[in-house]
């Protein structure tokens, strides 16, 4: 069965959901209960309608409003600093192919990759200032955790070729 955005649907691992947009054979449904939308195929069976919508919806989809978002946060100083992708990247597409061809194949636009990994590395920020602040672990604890963040950022490295500016890198332990 096919949905339209907007449908809600429940699906047996993630819960109650509501399909934001479809992109070739996935719908993306953000689930409240994970508190992220999570791609799930057109195929796939377990879904369970529980308010389909028919009517067209608004033309945004969940990329429009992270960008709605993200602009409010940065005019009002949420964030301080814009970290943009290198101009070569921008309209670009990042292709996965499995091993087995006749499996097809995820396209993700560029712009949508680098967000998502701008994202991790917000969230790495925010858990390495919820380290430093905690009262109850010592200092030796919140080393050796500081420690597994840099490794983290670290193993981010290989996505530095997406930055516009070499100031934005990720750098690990050795630097």
């Amino acid at each position: 069965m096919s949905y339209a955005r907007g449908s809600v649907v429940k699906h047996p691992k993630y819960g109650e959901g509501v399909i934001v947009e479809q992109e070739g054979d996935f719908y993306s449904i953000y689930f409240a209960q994970e508190s992220e939308a999570k791609e799930i195929s057109t195929s796939f069976d377990g879904l369970i309608a529980i308010d389909t919508q028919e009517a067209p919806q608004p033309a945004f989809d969940l990329e429009d409003i992270e960008n709605a978002l993200e602009d409010v946060l940065y005019r009002n100083g949420f964030f301080q600093q814009t970290t943009g992708i290198a101009d070569k990247w921008k309209g670009g597409t990042l292709i996965m192919q499995a091993k087995d061809t006749s499996l097809q194949s995820k396209e993700v636009p560029m712009e949508t990759f680098f967000k998502k990994i701008i994202s991790v590395r917000e969230k790495l920020r925010v858990l390495e200032q919820n380290i430093n602040n905690h009262d109850k672990l010592d200092e030796e604890d919140k080393i050796h955790l500081q420690q597994y963040i840099s490794r983290a950022y670290g193993s981010l490295t290989t996505f530095n070729v997406l930055f516009a500016l070499k100031d934005d890198h990720f750098k690990g332990m050795g630097k």
